[in-house]
C-alpha cells in the first residue's frame, strides 16, 4: 500500500515496459516490510533534463535508475560522477545528495560479471566478442578489461560508437588486444550481445545469421535484453549446445548494488550485520 510517508524511486527510460527492476525491487520491499516502491517512467529523451531537474526538490525520491536510452544523455546532466561512469561516458544509477546535488555511477558491468561468475565464467584470459558499444556495452568491455580479458572483439552499427569505445579502452586498457568483427566465432570463450537486438521492434540477432552459425559450444554466450528472457540469440545458442546467460540474471544480479546507491537498500556491510 503506497501511502503519504512512502519513500519511491524509479526507473526511467524509452520504451519501459521491458524493464524487470520494480518487479525486483517491489517484491524486495513487500518481503522486507520496507514503505519504498519503485515505480517505471516512459520518458522521451528530450524531456530527461527537466525530470532530473525535477528530482532535485523531490523529498521523497533518493533516486533512479537508468535505462535506453538515457544513459549517456543522463551521465551529461548529473554534477557529480563516479570515476568508472566518468570513463565510461554513461550512468545506470543516479542519487540525490542531501545537498540536492545528483550524483551517477554506471553498475551494469559489476552487475554482468557477478551473473557470469554465477556461471562458473571468469574473464581472465579469454577471447571475446561484444555486440553494441552503447551506454550497457560500454560497461561490460571496461568490466572485461579489469577482469583480464585477453582478446576482445567489438561489433556496433555506430561506426563512430564503435572507434570511441575502442580508443577508450586502448588508453587505459593496453594489455588487452582490441579488434573488430572475427570472420569466425570459433575460438570464442564469450559472446555478449549488448545491443538492443532481440527487443520487440530491433532486429532479432545481433550478427549476421552466417556468422553466428560457426559458433561453437563451448562458449559462453550472454545477453543484456531482459524481454524476451529467451532472446533469439540465446535460443539459437542453446540449440547449439552452448551454456547462456539471460538479461534478468545480470539485473537481478546487481539490484543490491543499484539498490545501495540510490539509498533504497541498506548498505551490503550493515544488511550483513
Amino acid at each position: 500500500m503506497v501511502s503519504g510517508t512512502t519513500q519511491v524511486v524509479a526507473v526511467i527510460g524509452h520504451p519501459i515496459a521491458q524493464v524487470k527492476s520494480p518487479d525486483n525491487f517491489n517484491h524486495y520491499f513487500a518481503g522486507q516490510q520496507i514503505d519504498s516502491v519503485m515505480i517505471p517512467v516512459d520518458i522521451a529523451p528530450e524531456a530527461v533534463d527537466a525530470y532530473l531537474q525535477a528530482l532535485r526538490g523531490c523529498c521523497n525520491m533518493s533516486g533512479v535508475l537508468v535505462t535506453v536510452p538515457h544513459k549517456q544523455r543522463a551521465a551529461a546532466l548529473v554534477d557529480e560522477l563516479t570515476p568508472r561512469a566518468r570513463h565510461l561516458g554513461a550512468v545506470n544509477a543516479i542519487r540525490r545528495l542531501p545537498d540536492g546535488r545528483l550524483q551517477g555511477d554506471m553498475l551494469d558491468g559489476l552487475g554482468f560479471m557477478m551473473a557470469a561468475d554465477g556461471h562458473g565464467f571468469s574473464p581472465a584470459g579469454k577471447r571475446a566478442l561484444l555486440c553494441g558499444c552503447g551506454g550497457v556495452g560500454s560497461a561490460i568491455a571496461w568490466s572485461l578489461c579489469e577482469g583480464g580479458i585477453a582478446h576482445l572483439a567489438l561489433h556496433d552499427a555506430s561506426p563512430a560508437m564503435l572507434q570511441q569505445l575502442q580508443q577508450r579502452l586502448a588508453q587505459h586498457f593496453p594489455g588487452v588486444a582490441i579488434t573488430g568483427l572475427p570472420d569466425s566465432l570459433d575460438n570464442l570463450d564469450l559472446l555478449v550481445n549488448g545491443s538492443p537486438a532481440g527487443m520487440p521492434g530491433c532486429d532479432l540477432l545481433p550478427l549476421p545469421a552466417a556468422l553466428l552459425a560457426s559458433l561453437g559450444p563451448s562458449t559462453h554466450v550472454a545477453d543484456v535484453v531482459t524481454a524476451p528472457v529467451m532472446t533469439p540469440l540465446l535460443t539459437l545458442a542453446r540449440e547449439r549446445g552452448c551454456p547462456v546467460q539471460t538479461g534478468p540474471e545480470m539485473a537481478f544480479a546487481q539490484m543490491p548494488l543499484l539498490g545501495e546507491f540510490i539509498g533504497a537498500m541498506p548498505r551490503q556491510a550493515e544488511a550483513a550485520v
